[in-house]
């Protein structure tokens, strides 16, 4: 949430106002048709405007959530830091965030992620069964723990 709302800000106080100074100096220098600053600055801005949209839906509907208040800490819901090791004993630790939140890369996967699905409401010792472009896997949860 606090990403979101810093670039919204940073969108709108900072690089919005620059775009529009750009595209008043450049509509005072006569035709627009062939004012190529004139028609960048135009479509910067729509691209500004829309991404501010999102931004503004986006942040509407989330909701702060903090995981460390999870109820149950023996299953896996949301925030959840969950150990997982597939057929070959190879382990990860994954992380259940929100889908604005995720990296794979730093183990952050998005809630609607087909790996998030599966691990959903899993407990220690469940093994869930994935369908991925790559073909079908499984993973046993090894561990599951809420910072």
């Amino acid at each position: 949430m606090a990403a979101l709302k810093a670039r919204y800000d940073h969108l709108l106080g900072t690089e919005r106002p620059a775009i529009v100074e750009i595209v008043s100096w450049a509509a005072g220098n006569g035709d627009r048709s062939e004012n190529g600053d004139y028609l960048y600055g135009r479509k910067k801005m729509r691209e500004i405007d829309r991404e501010l949209a999102h931004l503004a839906r986006r942040m509407k509907v989330l909701r702060v959530v903090d995981p460390s208040a999870a109820m149950d800490r023996t299953r896996v819901f949301f925030g959840a830091r969950v150990e997982i090791a597939d057929e070959d004993d190879t382990r990860q630790v994954v992380q259940l965030v929100g889908d604005d939140e995720a990296d794979a890369g730093a183990g952050r996967i998005g809630w609607n992620a087909p790996l998030a699905r599966a691990l959903r409401g899993a407990g220690i010792g469940d093994v869930r069964v994935v369908a991925l472009p790559s073909g079908t896997r499984e993973w046993e949860i090894m561990g599951i723990d809420y910072e």
